[in-house]
């Protein structure tokens, strides 16, 4: 049967067990903050039993294995919904960049959208247009007046002002989106090269240690997180513990090897896309936040800018093609009243900011008090424009202005959502994965009483051998 030696080593080993059960959740409390750490807990097993004449007598308790505890499905869907997150508060980023950008201009119309109720300071867009409108009303009334001439000149210089700051705005917000992009996707390729690189390291120790490295599968979970922010990816594990990574189907990481990168490229007029950068291929993008600008740009942006270029065109195109056929107080006809093609081009033509008595009010050459053309301006007012979906200025303005706004309460509704969806997700994970201090201080006390039995068994058996050593001498 066995004797004290064999008691005293099963003391030690269970001295050892309890010491790295100390360790193992001073570890997890050292931890208990830190978001990217799940939490770790000692398997213990039975050591070998010993054969004795009674049969198998027990050896005590030795560590099996550090477990690190993780579920696989909720960090997948933890990794699903940061991409999701990334793509909708993108969007609702920009937007509010948008109306930020816009509001001065966009106010007026669709209560709202700049969170006002229409009646601001600022006199927007819409205001502007119907001020224009009303200044060749003026004009038809007084086809000589210089005040109303001098007064449809001012308004008529300050609409396309607007135009031409709201198209500068629109330019820069693109702009701010493309840069974002290019952004996104250097952060991107850091943290793909960061996860092969702990991919390789990962592989590496658990080949030598035969065990898990959890500490290292903890930073790249936090890496691989932070990466779906960016951009949505598959993930496909391996059983030396590496992950394989694709992007829109396009392998980009296997193993500790990185395949391919992401880059951008212009697909005209200065809308970057994302391919890949060996291969160039292009890449259709479902969520992160790259593919949220993208979609902003392409989307709401570009509908908006084309919906105001639409506006300033038709403004320009039925303005003139009236205007033009009229005469001046000169007697001159033929001249355009606006210049430029869109929002970003429009103005004045410049010899009636120096001469209003040029403007074409009159239908009839030489009667200087008629005002048929400048009552046919005014009249634009209510008239649907083919061009604009058979909408007047005033109901076309409105519907840009709404699908905006109708964008922005989207992309909040969606972030509400999906910000719910993930407190959700991280609560139950946090239940498996997180750190509780309550239970790890019990488990601090567990190990620290059964490493003191453990010691109390040492010191009994050193008693007996004392005795056995002094009965002997």
């Amino acid at each position: 049967m066995p004797g004290l030696f064999d008691t005293l080593n099963l003391a030690a080993r269970s001295l050892q067990a309890q010491q790295v059960g100390v360790q193992i959740t001073g570890q997890n409390l050292a931890n208990a903050n830190n978001p990217a750490y799940a939490r770790q807990r000692v398997d213990l097993q039975t050591s070998l039993a010993v054969p004795t004449a009674n049969g198998l007598q027990g050896s005590g308790v030795e560590v099996a294995a550090i477990q690190q505890v993780r579920d696989a499905l909720l960090d997948g869907q933890v990794r699903d919904e940061n991409s999701v997150g990334g793509f909708w508060q993108t969007q609702q980023s920009a937007l509010q960049n948008m109306q930020t950008q816009l509001g001065e201009f966009l106010s007026g119309t669709a209560a709202g959208v700049n969170g006002a109720d229409g009646a601001d300071s600022v006199q927007g867009l819409s205001s502007q247009l119907s001020s224009l409108f009303s200044a060749f009303q003026a004009l038809s009334a007084s086809p000589t007046s210089a005040s109303a001439r001098l007064s449809l000149v001012s308004q008529a210089q300050s609409l396309a002002g607007s135009f031409n700051q709201i198209a500068t705005r629109l330019n820069g917000v693109q702009a701010n989106l493309n840069t974002s992009i290019g952004n996104d996707v250097d952060s991107a390729n850091k943290l793909l090269s960061d996860i092969a690189t702990l991919n390789g390291q990962i592989a590496s120790a658990e080949a030598s240690t035969h065990s898990t490295a959890n500490d290292l599968r903890d930073m790249r979970e936090q890496k691989l997180e932070d990466l779906a922010k960016l951009v949505n990816f598959q993930a496909s594990s391996n059983s030396n513990g590496t992950v394989d990574i694709s992007i829109g189907g396009a392998s980009i990481i296997s193993g500790s090897t990185v395949v391919d990168t992401l880059q951008t490229y212009d697909a005209g007029g200065g809308q970057l896309k994302i391919q890949t950068a060996t291969g160039g291929t292009p890449l259709t993008l479902s969520g992160g936040s790259i593919q949220g600008a993208i979609e902003t740009r392409d989307g709401a942006l570009a509908d908006l800018a084309g919906g105001i270029n639409s506006i300033a065109s038709t403004l320009v195109s039925q303005v003139n093609s009236i205007y033009s056929a009229g005469y001046s107080l000169t007697g001159s006809t033929g001249a355009d009243f606006f210049t430029g093609t869109d929002a970003a081009t429009i103005g004045v033509n410049s010899t009636l900011q120096t001469d209003p008595s040029l403007i074409q009010a009159a239908s009839v050459a030489g009667d200087s008090g008629n005002n048929g053309v400048a009552l046919a301006l005014a009249q634009l007012a209510g008239q649907p424009n083919a061009a604009l979906g058979n909408k007047t200025f005033s109901d076309a303005y409105g519907q840009v202005v709404t699908q905006m706004g109708n964008a922005l309460a989207n992309a909040n509704d969606q972030v509400t959502n999906q910000q719910a969806v993930a407190g959700m997700l991280a609560n139950q994970r946090d239940s498996v994965s997180g750190v509780s201090m309550e239970e790890e201080m019990t488990n601090l006390v567990t190990f620290q009483r059964a490493y003191q039995a453990s010691a109390q068994i040492m010191t009994t058996v050193n008693q007996m051998l004392e005795t056995l050593v002094s009965i002997k001498s």
